[in-house]
Order: C-alpha cells, then structure tokens, then sequence
C-alpha cells in the first residue's frame, strides 16, 4: 500500500515537478520516499512497507521495463511458481512478477493479477500502461495537458499551485447521493481511472482502452444443493482470506456486528494460532449515556470471545465528531458525504499503534444480497416493492437531486441476462462500492498509513457470491442466506439469522445543539451557494424536520474551505463554530 504519482510525456528535465507531487502524498507511505526519471516519464513512490521490508522498494525494473504499483498483488507467490520465476526475481515485491509477465505475455499478463491495485507499467519501448483492479478498490486519478499525461493516488497530486474548479454536477451528485459518479471527478480536468481499467499511453497520450470486468462469468461447474454451496464458500473464504493475510508486518480486523466481518474474524481465527487482533467502534451520543445497547460493541464482543480474538472497543462520543470530522474533511480530497467515515477514520486512528494491515468485510453486502432495499425490489409494487435505487432527494438542492437521481440511473444500468436481484446488485457495484465505501476506506486508512484489505471482493469470491441462485441470498426478510448459514455453522456466537440493527452514527444529535449558529454561516459558503436554495439550507438548520439533511451540508462547507478556499482543517471548522 503506498502512494504513486506519474508523468508520461515531455515534462521538463528535472525531478521538481513529481517530487513536489509525491511530497503531497507522503501520509500515504510514511516509510520513505523514492523518484526517477527516464525518457519521457517521471515516477514518483510514497512506500508503506508490507510485503519485501528491505528489498521492495518501487519503482522495479526489468531491463528498460519500469513498474509502480499502490495496492496488493496476492497470488505473487503463485505467479511466481507457475511461472518459474524464483530464479530470475531481484526482490521479494508481489509487483516484480508482473514485469516478467508482461515481457513474455504483453497486456494479457494483467489479466493474471488477483488483488487490489493501481499500476503503471513502461514496457521496453517506452509506450506505458495504466491499469486499475476491476471492482477500484485502489484509486488512480489522472489529468490531460499540452505536456503529457500526469496521475497520481489522490488529486491533491494534480492540483499543486491551481484554484480547482468545481463540477457543478458532480457537487449535486454529493449532496443528494453522498458520493458522485462516473469517471469524472468533482475536479474539472482530473477524472478516475474506471475500475478494471486498462489504459494504454503512448508519447503522453490515451490511444488505446481495454476492461476486466468486476463480475467473472459464472463458473461452469457450479454447485447446486445447499450442502455442497456451503462446502464452496468455505473454500473460497478460506483460501480468499488466507492469501489476503499475506504480509511481513502485524495484521488484524475491523469487526463490526455485522455479518461480513464476523465472517472474515471466523476464518482468521481458523487460519490463525494466535489470538487476531480485532477493533469495534462504539458510539456515546450527547447526554454521557452508553450506546452499548444500541451500537455494534455488544455482539462485537460476544464474537470476540467465542473466536478468542484480541479485541479492543473503540469509543466515538461528542468531541470526537468535532475533532475528527475536519480531519477527514481534509483525507477526502475526492469527497463522500458518508457518515461512515467518521468511525472507520476513528478506528484506523486507534489501530495504528498496533496494526499495518486490516482486514474489512466491504462487499459483503453488494456481493451476497444483504441489503433491505434488494429485498424490496424482488416484491411487487402492491406489497411495498419499489426499485433499488436511491430514494433520497435533497430539497436544498436546486434541483431537488432529480438531475443526479437520472444520471445514477444511467450508470447502474446493467447488461442484459441479469436477475431482478442481481441488477439491484450490480448498481451498488457499478456505484456505491467503489464511490463510496471503498474510496473512504482507503482515505481513512490511508490518512494513517495503514493498509486496508477486502476479502470479499476477491475475483473467486465475487463470482461466487454474485452468481447464486437468488434463493441462496434472499429468502423471506432475511438476506444473505448462504452466509448466514455458513457463519451459523461456524460461529453460532454471531446470531447470524437476528434481526439486523443497521448502522448508525448519531451525527444529527451531535450538530443539533449547534445549529441555530452553524445554519447562517453554511447558508454563507460560496460552494453551498453555487447549487443550493440558500434560503433552503437555512431552513434545515432551523426546522427539526429536517435535521438529517444536515450532516451532508456541514461536510461539503468543511470540504469546500479546506480544498477549495484553502483553509487548513482546524481553521476551516472554527470559521463555522464561531
């Protein structure tokens, strides 16, 4: 896990302008910094040193071939042997494999890659390629000039010395959505490589696209009873979260209450002789009172102990979501209006003191069919059904949120072939996942320099997960069905087939003492001012009726003073508060 920034084409002759880039991408890779140069390229490394501590340092080479590389390769081990490269390997890097690949096999050697990353490979003749891991759990931003082609980890890279200017549309998309679409991100000119993007540049320039697909085909032998479906998910968690264990330095869990990550805590703790260490939030909202009873800590702990994990419980009260909330204002340089993010930043904040790698269940849902709004789609119209898609319409907007709803219908359409319930799927996948949960995973946990890994979004997995009968994800009111049997079976500790409490962060009863104030001032932003009904905005900080529509306006203001006005995260806060 680390940071990368890159120029292809004709730059300058000297290293100051991707020095400059990757020095704003140190959080990223607090073991050191690395650059070079070579005709018509300049590379620039932010390391976290997990896999090869002494030897893997970036960019690698092969000959002329030069690689650099944010992310996990996990089959390295297999490439390696089913290739014979144990010989002809300089380092212990999971990246080297794929520079001899690539010499014998081109771009189909990415097709070979199994983890998450976002890469660029300059081949022997100086043509270079792009390519990003097809569900974008590693991020890649680039930017088109006169010069060349310029990428980096995050845009913060790509905006040293300009004023950004905004995407109105992408700014609407936030406030109604909490995350935005497309390839095109809120910054006009920077754009996000697609997930399972292959990019190739030539002298600076895109001139050729290809596509893995974030959803393999369907196995042709596939299991068909509930007993041997039960025997395949085993297989795959274990053999998927094994290899996503891979590493040389501490690692551990996020563990929630939830399905997903007792899951991945169960088979740690199958694959592990040590106790695993594990870290739960809690929430203690205004008032002292403890949230035990309400938060995820309560079952947290009661799997905590039937695994034996090394469990710590994490407290988030009051002065936490005013300390913390400008800190991830300012990680979130692409921003989410997710209020998950305040606990996943809490978490890594606390972990780094004992972790470098964390393991998450992100995917479970999208993959295995969790969500109520999946169940909702599969009734009909006369018993409540209606279509998974957003329901949430921003009445500050000027629009309402009607443009941004149109254009998330366009980008979670799905291919033909689908099940109802698979198409309900695959618009989370196409959308939410790598918008959303995955982008601020990889800020909160990057913030501290610390690697976050998704076993479930795994290829063998995913496609195991995705293309099960719909009779194995949803059966009544419960999703997940397979997976709650497989953890019924496993870790009965879990209560898999409770009722699910959902996950809530109480950050209306956090702001609601301070609205009155803050209302008049968020109403007063100019990027509040550009999309929004400002006589609207202050009416949601005045009307209890509204208090939820708060949370989202608050961060934008945040995010706008910070990454647009400039102001630093503590002073960006105070100018509301005041």
């Amino acid at each position: 896990m680390c940071g990368i920034a890159g120029l292809l084409g004709q730059f300058g002759p000297d290293h100051s302008p991707i020095a400059a880039m990757i020095q704003t991408l140190a959080h990223r890779g607090p073991d050191g910094i690395r650059t070079e140069q070579g005709p018509g390229w300049s590379l620039g490394h932010a390391r976290l040193s997990i896999i090869d501590l002494e030897g893997g340092w970036q960019p690698l080479h092969l000959g002329k071939a030069v690689v650099i590389g944010n992310g996990e390769v996990y089959n390295y081990k297999e490439l390696t042997r089913d290739h014979g490269l144990a010989t002809r390997l300089v380092t212990g890097s999971d990246f080297e494999p794929l520079l001899h690949l690539y010499a014998s096999e081109a771009e189909r050697a990415f097709d070979r890659l199994r983890g998450m990353y976002a890469l660029c490979l300059i081949a022997e003749d100086q043509g270079a390629w792009l390519v990003r891991d097809p569900f974008g759990i590693k991020p890649f931003y680039w930017t088109q000039s006169d010069q060349g082609l310029a990428f980096a980890s995050e845009p913060r890279a790509l905006l040293i010395g300009t004023r950004p200017q905004l995407v109105p549309e992408r700014i609407e998309e936030l406030l109604c959505l909490n995350y935005t679409l497309t390839e095109g991100s809120v910054y006009a000119g920077i754009h996000r490589l697609a997930p399972g993007a292959i990019r190739q540049v030539v002298r600076g320039q895109m001139v050729r696209s290809l596509h893995r697909p974030a959803l393999p085909p369907k196995s042709a032998v596939f299991p068909t009873g509930e007993a041997e479906l039960l025997l395949a998910l085993d297989r795959v968690l274990e053999d998927s979260v094994s290899v996503h264990q891979r590493s040389d330095v501490p690692y551990g869990l996020f563990l929630s209450g939830g399905i997903d990550s007792a899951a991945i805590a169960t088979m740690m703790s199958r694959l592990n002789a040590r106790p695993v260490t594990a870290f739960t939030c809690g929430f203690i909202p205004p008032g002292g009172e403890d949230w035990r009873a309400r938060d995820e800590r309560g079952q947290a702990e009661r799997v905590a102990r039937a695994l034996n994990l090394d469990w710590h419980a994490v407290a988030f009260d009051e002065a936490d979501f005013w300390r913390i909330l400008p800190k991830v204002a300012w990680a979130m340089d692409d921003p989410t209006c997710d209020y998950a993010s305040l606990p996943t930043y809490r978490l890594a904040e606390a972990a780094k003191s004992d972790l470098t790698v964390v393991l998450t269940g992100e995917g479970g849902d999208e993959l295995f069919g969790g969500y109520g709004r999946y169940r909702r789609a599969l009734r009909p119209g006369w018993l409540g059904g209606r279509p998974a898609e957003p329901q949430f319409l921003a009445p500050f907007l000027k629009d309402a949120g009607r443009g941004a709803l149109s254009r998330w219908r366009l980008a979670a359409r799905p291919p033909r072939g689908l099940t109802r319930l698979q198409a309900a799927q695959y618009g989370d996948i196409a959308t939410w996942l790598p918008n959303d949960l995955l982008l601020k995973l990889d800020r909160c946990l990057m913030a501290h320099g610390l690697e976050g890994r998704t076993p479930f979004l795994d290829p063998a997995v995913a496609a195991f997960g995705f293309h099960l009968p719909d009779r194995m994800k949803v059966r009544g009111r419960m999703g997940k069905w397979l997976l709650r049997q497989w953890l019924a079976q496993h870790c009965p500790a879990a209560e898999p087939f409770a009722k699910k409490k959902g996950f809530t962060v109480p950050v209306a009863a956090w702001i609601a003492p301070r609205s009155a104030g803050l209302g008049p001032r968020i109403a007063a932003s100019p990027g509040i001012a550009a999309v929004c009904d400002v006589e609207a905005v202050r009416a949601v900080f005045s009307d209890e009726r509204h208090a939820a529509s708060r949370w989202p306006l608050l961060f934008y203001a945040l995010w706008y003073a910070i990454h647009i006005e400039g102001a630093g995260p503590d002073e960006s806060l105070q100018a509301l508060l005041a």
